[in-house]
This record gives structure tokens, C-alpha cells and sequence, in this order.
């Protein structure tokens, strides 16, 4: 009878322990509610210091590798020494200023854990700081990354864009997408224009995008640069780079930047592709222009710093891009594929140097130029296009990632490509091969793959047969998992209702603070180039006729100049700039005469293009002063220098236009200064960098 009993009970576990294994990990991991209570600023791998109003982050580490944070509602809090810092029930740390050590204890029933904050207040340590306990349970990411299957790993890296479907714009989460960022476990997914167009309905759509991620959350991002590159379609349109630069103010820039994070951070994203930090020394460059802070290296670096700095104070990861540098090329890497000429020594004074400062600023992520860099990687590579013998573009190129970025200058933050759909890269390389040479070359994630199951696959499989080995992808997997954690991309055991997160978004976006700062830094922009016998500010009586002539956005610009003065008439002129009889008699009959010139390219701006002698033909015909505003380039000038005025407002964003208006009739007195060099055509200085004039 013993025996039976034994054997019995020995069959019977067998076949529990069977049936336990047959189940799949998923199942395993949920019937299994093994898990510890941490302290986020526990974790070694996070570098956080106490500060009074600082808030702190509780997490469930389960046996899976997953974690989420805890609902502050089921927590108590203790500090041991409140003459130090006291906390409050939601993990608020107030201090107090007085030197000494206290313990802030969080507990959850049974379970607890603790940080000490230690402020000694002499000259070594003038700051309050945490202490971390230490212990396996804080080694949160290892954990994660041990337990992972290796497409997970890969997914982690793997960034889309889901622009459209079926050839309509996603603008709300389909259940084809939710499944696929499933099916290859997502690290990330960018939004563009199509996908946001007002507040409640983006706040919602990145909502579901994040509530369709499996353990560890999504980087959800968006190029909101401002300026010409504003994505969403709702809430501050805030002065572009060029613009801020123009300022001379690291304090707009930095304001700009915190007022941008807000609006992304209460719509759910927490990473954004800006700021732009190539150097944008080359007049002809097609891709970069006002989007660059200007031609000098320092005055990049500065304004790129403070504007870092302002957008990750809101919870936002910012993104230096293009590097090594896109601002000296005369190609669109959208569409070909553009040389950078310059030696190490030269590109360390110009190029890179706003990279470092970034990076000494300790900025979240770097994404890299599809431009190639002979003096740095003379690697040449057959075009998959052409058959033609071509240099490696920077993103495929292990000497400018590794060994340049990482090893030389030091950068230990994630590394992101620009879009491999981009045909500097599409054109040359298959989307596998393209994808594989980026993650050799040391790039953490790869954005906007050509096919992402063909390249999921593709990247899984090279590490299967040893082309790409696991630890590589490990460690872009830590430096990925260590972004979320900082930014707190972090699934939630109770997550905010939608109608929580649409109401913040709605009171955060576009709120009249916002407008404030877009208002001034529209407004400090504004570069008075010329001013010849001081036309400007104007003086206009009621009765006298101003005409505002031109073509892109002229509307924009006379609705401006219409809150000054009622009597003016708008001249939108044909896309070929001829003037008809009628419009030239209105310009000859007009006392004033504005001129509102928009070029995209280099050839828009060029000394015979019809809009160029339009407005030099408007110049020598007219008796009546003319007014020239350069809406977006302010190179335009090299080719009607023949005007009495000119005003570089930087952008097409309505604060821009207002604040030229305000200028033009004396409201404000205008005070930027050229953040480039405007030369003439045969390459001599017509305005030198840091020139501007006032009243």
C-alpha cells in the first residue's frame, strides 16, 4: 500500500511537472507572482539625484523580466530623519536644506524597500544625494534582458512608421498594427503629420500604441523640430532653430525646447528627433538650412544645449541628429547621397563640436547622417543602383560609430539612425543588408526599416549564424531599456484613464504659456538686414496704400500686416511671378510697397529665377519705398540686395509673420542677428554673420 501511495504520488507530480512545461513561458510567468518591490532610483544603471518636489518611482520587478510601476493609492511612505527630508504619501521629497541622513522607506504590505539621501553640505558635496541600496533585485535591465528571447532583443531595436494603411492616413490604432507591434515586440514607433491632427486624438492614438505593447512599453516619437519640421497639427508652433539662433538667447532656446517636451509629453510621447545640431555653414545645402541654429559651431552648440536641456527637463528624450554632421553638403541624403570632404582635425572643430557638448550635456539619444565621410571611413562599397564603387554612408560605417562616437569622443547613449527608407541608403543597399551593416556599425536602433518582417527576420537570422553576435545586440537592448527607465517608458500596474490623459492634454497643449514663448521667441528672432534711409519702421497714415505682393504664404503675411493697417491690399502673384497690368498699377499707386519672397532650394533663390526679378523689377519701378520680408531662407536677399528693406523672419509659422508685422510698423524694435553669413553671388560677403540692425 506504501508503495502504490509513493509511486502514485511520484506519477502524479511527474504529470504536474509535465503539464507545467508544456505551458507556454507566458503562462508560466503569470501563474508564477514571484516578484520585488523596488525603488527605481535604486537601480545602478540610472543616475538620479534628489531635489526638493522630486518625485519617486515604485516597482513590481516580476520573474519574467518585466516591471511596471506601482499605484502610489496602495503605498505608505516614511522618511527616518525628517530633519533632513520629509516625503509625502505620493513619494514627494521635500528637503529641508539641513545637513544630516535620512532613509525614505515605501512599503506595500509586506513588501518595502528604501534609499537613503545623504547631504553633507561642505565643499565636496554641496548637493544632497542618493545613496543606493544594493542587491540583485536592482538589476532591473539585466534581469529583462536575460530573460528575453533573442526577437524580443531584436524587436527592441526595430523603430516603424505606420503613416498609412491600405492607402489611408492611421490616425487611430487599427488591429493589423496592434498586432504587428506584437508580433515583433516593438521597441518603438515614430508618428508623422498624417497621423496627428488634433490633441484629443492624438493624445488617444499613442494611448493605444502604448497599451498594444507587450513588457517594456514603447519609444513613441516624432520629428517635432519646430519651425519648417512641426508635425502636429495642433497646439504652438514654436520658431525653428534658425529662428532661435537669431536670438542669441540660450534662455529661448531652453524655454522653446521645456514648452515643446510639455505638449509631446501630455500627448504620450517621450522621445523627440530634435534637436538638429548640424553646423549650417554651406549656403546651398538643400535639407538643412533653417533648421540648424546657424553657421557657427559655438553658437550651435549653445543654443543646442540649452534647448536639450529644456526639453528633457520635461520627461522628453531629445535626439542630436544628423551625425557627424549634415550642414556642409549640397545634397539631400532623401535623395542622394552627400559627401562630407573635411580631415578628422577640421570636422572636430566644426562638425562635432555641438555633438560633444551634447553629449558632456548628457543627451538621450544621437541620430546619424546617410552622408559619407571619406576622411574618416574610406570604405568603399558596391551600389546596389548603380554597380558603381561607393563610400559607406556614416550610418553603416563602424569608424564613425564606434570608434569615433563611442570610442573616441566617449558617447554612451542610445544611437539612432535617420530613416533607412531615405534613398542614400535605399538606393545603394538591400533593406537587410542596409540593416545588419547599421547594427555592426554600432547603431542602437534602426528607424523606419524597408519591410520590417524582412528585416526582423534578417537581423535575427545573423545573429543565429554568428554574423551579428548576441552580446552586440545585448548591449543596444541595455542602452534602449535604460532610456525607458530614464524617461519613464513604463508599463503601469494601474494605467491612467484616456479621458485622464485627453484632459491634460488638452489644458497642456498649446496653452496660452506655450503661445507666450512662441510670441517672444518669434519676436526676438526678427533681423533687420537692411534699412536704407530708415524706410522702416513705417509711418502710415490711414490713408495711404500699402501693397503686399507675392506668392507662398502671402496671405499669411497681409493678414499679419492687416492688424497694423486696414488699407492694404493683398497681391497674390501666379506661380510664374508675372504681374498683371492691373496688380503693377496697384503697386505703383501704393505708398509702400511689402514684398514677402519664399524659397525651398537653392535654385528658387537663384539671381534669373522669375520670383528673384519680380521683386528686383518691383524695386527699380516703383518710387515708393519696398519692403522685402525673406519668409523662410534668409539667403534670399543675395538676389534683390536692390531693396530699401529687409526683414529674415526665419519661418512660415503664423508668430512669425506677427512679430515681422510688429517690427515693420515700430511695435517691437527688432534685435536679432544673423546667425550666417549672406554672401552674393560671386561669393563674397554681402552680410556678415552677426549682423542686425535696430531702430
Amino acid at each position: 500500500m506504501k508503495n502504490f501511495l509513493k509511486n502514485g504520488l511520484v506519477g502524479i507530480l511527474t504529470i504536474l511537472l509535465l503539464a507545467s512545461m508544456a505551458l507556454p513561458a507566458g503562462v508560466q510567468a503569470a501563474k508564477s507572482k514571484t516578484k520585488d518591490l523596488i525603488l527605481l532610483e535604486n537601480v545602478p544603471d540610472l543616475d538620479r539625484q534628489p531635489a526638493d518636489g522630486y518625485k519617486l518611482t515604485v516597482l513590481n520587478v516580476y520573474n519574467d523580466g518585466q516591471f511596471k510601476t506601482v499605484n502610489n493609492e496602495t503605498l505608505k511612505w516614511k522618511s527616518s530623519n525628517k530633519n533632513v527630508a520629509t516625503v509625502s504619501s505620493n513619494g514627494e521629497i521635500t528637503l529641508t536644506g539641513k545637513k544630516g541622513n535620512t532613509f525614505i522607506t515605501v512599503s506595500a504590505g509586506k513588501d518595502r524597500d528604501r534609499i537613503a539621501i545623504q547631504f553633507k553640505g561642505n565643499h565636496k558635496s554641496k548637493e544632497p544625494f542618493f545613496k543606493k541600496e544594493k542587491g540583485k533585485q536592482y538589476d532591473v535591465i539585466a534581469k529583462s534582458i536575460n530573460s528575453m528571447t533573442i526577437e524580443e532583443k531584436v524587436g527592441q531595436m526595430l523603430m516603424p512608421d505606420f503613416r498609412t494603411w491600405e492607402g489611408e492616413n492611421v490616425t487611430e490604432m487599427l488591429p493589423e498594427i496592434e498586432q504587428l507591434v506584437k508580433d515583433y515586440h516593438l521597441g518603438g514607433v515614430i508618428l508623422f503629420r498624417e497621423n496627428v491632427v488634433t490633441t484629443e486624438q492624438t493624445a488617444r492614438l499613442v494611448s493605444a500604441y502604448e497599451e498594444a505593447s507587450e513588457k517594456y512599453g514603447l519609444l513613441m516619437t516624432i520629428d517635432q523640430e519646430g519651425g519648417i519640421v512641426t508635425r502636429l497639427q495642433s497646439g504652438t508652433d514654436m520658431p525653428g532653430n534658425m529662428a532661435l539662433g537669431a536670438t542669441r538667447s540660450a534662455e529661448v532656446a531652453e524655454k522653446v525646447g521645456h514648452a515643446i517636451g510639455e505638449e509631446l509629453n501630455a500627448l504620450g510621447f517621450n522621445m523627440n528627433f530634435a534637436p538638429v545640431l548640424d553646423v549650417n555653414n554651406n549656403p546651398d545645402n538643400p535639407v538643412i538650412g533653417v533648421r540648424s541654429f546657424g553657421e557657427d559651431p559655438e553658437l550651435v552648440a549653445e543654443m543646442g544645449v540649452a534647448y536639450t536641456k529644456g526639453m528633457q527637463a520635461s520627461g522628453v528624450a531629445a535626439t542630436a541628429k544628423h551625425f557627424p554632421g549634415h550642414g556642409d553638403t549640397a545634397v539631400d541624403s532623401h535623395l542622394g547621397l552627400p559627401e562630407v570632404p573635411h580631415d578628422l582635425e577640421r570636422l572636430k572643430e566644426v562638425e562635432l563640436y555641438p555633438f560633444q557638448k551634447a553629449m558632456e550635456a548628457k543627451i538621450d539619444a544621437i541620430m546619424t547622417a546617410h552622408v559619407t565621410f571619406p576622411n574618416i571611413d574610406d570604405t568603399k562599397v558596391i551600389s546596389q543602383k548603380t554597380g558603381e564603387e561607393i563610400s559607406l554612408p556614416a550610418t553603416l560605417s563602424h569608424k564613425v560609430l564606434t570608434e569615433l562616437m563611442r570610442d573616441e569622443m566617449g558617447y554612451e547613449g542610445v544611437i539612432t539612425t535617420d530613416a533607412m527608407n531615405m534613398k542614400a541608403i535605399a538606393d545603394h543597399f538591400g533593406p537587410v543588408d542596409a540593416a545588419i551593416r547599421a547594427v555592426k556599425a554600432g547603431t542602437d536602433i534602426v528607424l523606419m526599416p524597408v519591410g520590417l518582417q524582412e528585416v526582423a527576420e534578417g537581423l535575427v537570422e545573423a545573429v543565429k549564424t554568428g554574423d551579428i553576435s548576441e552580446n552586440r545586440i545585448e548591449a543596444s537592448v541595455q542602452r534602449i531599456l535604460k532610456l525607458k527607465l530614464d524617461r519613464g517608458v513604463i508599463k503601469q500596474e494601474k494605467p491612467q484613464s484616456i479621458e485622464d490623459k485627453v484632459a491634460n492634454a488638452v489644458q497642456v497643449v498649446g496653452s496660452e504659456e506655450h503661445k507666450q514663448i512662441e510670441k517672444e521667441a518669434a519676436q526676438q528672432s526678427i533681423t533687420l538686414v537692411k534699412n536704407d534711409n530708415g524706410v522702416l519702421p513705417l509711418h502710415a497714415n490711414k490713408k495711404q496704400k500699402i501693397a503686399v505682393v507675392g506668392s507662398s504664404y502671402i496671405g499669411e503675411l497681409g493678414d499679419a500686416i492687416k492688424k497694423y493697417h486696414q488699407n492694404a491690399e493683398v497681391i497674390t502673384v501666379a506661380s510664374n511671378f508675372v504681374l498683371t497690368d492691373e496688380q503693377k498699377e496697384t503697386i505703383a499707386n501704393a505708398d509702400a510697397v511689402i514684398v514677402g519672397s519664399h524659397t525651398s532650394n537653392v535654385a528658387g533663390r537663384a539671381y534669373d529665377h522669375p520670383q528673384m526679378k519680380m521683386i528686383r523689377d518691383i524695386s527699380a519701378q516703383t518710387e515708393a519705398p519696398v519692403i522685402a520680408v525673406g519668409i523662410r531662407n534668409p539667403y534670399d536677399i543675395m538676389s534683390f540686395n536692390e531693396v530699401d528693406a529687409y526683414i529674415a523672419q526665419y519661418g512660415f509659422r503664423t508668430a512669425s509673420f506677427q512679430a515681422s508685422a510688429a517690427a515693420i510698423f515700430g511695435e517691437i524694435t527688432p534685435s536679432g542677428q544673423l546667425p550666417v553669413t549672406i554672401p552674393d553671388h560671386e561669393g563674397n560677403t554681402l552680410y556678415e554673420f552677426g549682423h542686425g540692425l535696430n531702430y
